[in-house]
């Protein structure tokens, strides 16, 4: 779980950018917002600093050395004291298909180069404005629920299908946990993406049919023919009866 501080706490940034010049200049802007930063350029370094010390926004290249961008996001997001910590993609694709991967993967936001570094701070600041507004964790006081082999723990984010664990992002198990809390009832695209993304990023409603299935590869026993997430064609998804 992220560990999250006082509003007199100075913010803190990790920059992961194997670009001297934007990393510089992501440095500057961030410091002179009033963050804290520790920028680093190659992703296995990365690792080893999320590991260490909590973050209030993460941004990422995709393409590093060592580890790349989207297997760094993942690794953050399954484990570990930022696992929950906003982050911004920043990189220069900018095809559909890669902003669905790093939404996939767990990124929050997505920026591509050439980008606007005005327009970049005020992502950063948006970020963490909705983070320190929120509560503790939104889900804390939610109760556990089970439906047949699958059991879902708020107050740990954990899931468990068939007794085995499975890490998932916050966006997964947010939406996991919405269809799980309300068996049978059919919820839109349109829906899910306003309460799981809460408008905090530029996302499309292919966002949701990314999350589905990667979450259906992680707890149906044939993804193919699912027996917990179902597709309601024409309307969205629902969870299926307990």
């Amino acid at each position: 779980m992220s560990v999250r501080r006082s509003e007199s706490t100075p913010r803190q940034l990790l920059i992961v950018e194997d670009e001297p010049n934007i990393r510089e200049l992501v440095r500057s802007q961030v410091e002179s917002d009033g963050y804290e930063c520790v920028a680093v350029a190659d992703g296995r370094e990365a690792l080893e600093v999320v590991g260490t010390r909590p973050f209030d926004v993460i941004v990422l290249d995709v393409m590093l050395p060592g580890t790349d961008g989207l297997t760094l996001c993942r690794a953050i997001r399954d484990q570990g004291r930022n696992r929950d910590t906003p982050i911004l993609i920043l990189t220069a694709r900018r095809d559909e298909q890669d902003k669905l991967a790093g939404f996939g993967h767990g990124a929050d936001d997505y920026l591509t180069k050439p980008f606007s570094i005005k327009e970049f701070s005020c992502r950063v600041d948006a970020l963490t404005r909705r983070v320190r507004r929120a509560p503790l964790d939104a889900l804390a006081s939610a109760p556990p629920i089970a439906i047949k082999a699958l059991q879902l723990d708020p107050a740990r984010r954990s899931v468990r299908i068939r007794g085995a664990d499975v890490a998932v992002t916050p966006h997964e198990f947010r939406l996991l946990y919405r269809l799980a809390s309300n068996p049978g009832e059919v919820f839109t695209r349109e829906r899910l993406l306003s309460e799981i993304w809460q408008g905090e990023a530029f996302v499309t409603e292919r966002s949701i049919d990314t999350l589905v299935r990667r979450l259906r590869m992680k707890i149906e026993s044939d993804p193919a023919e699912p027996d917990y997430l179902l597709t309601v064609w024409g309307d969205g998804y629902k969870c299926a009866d307990a």
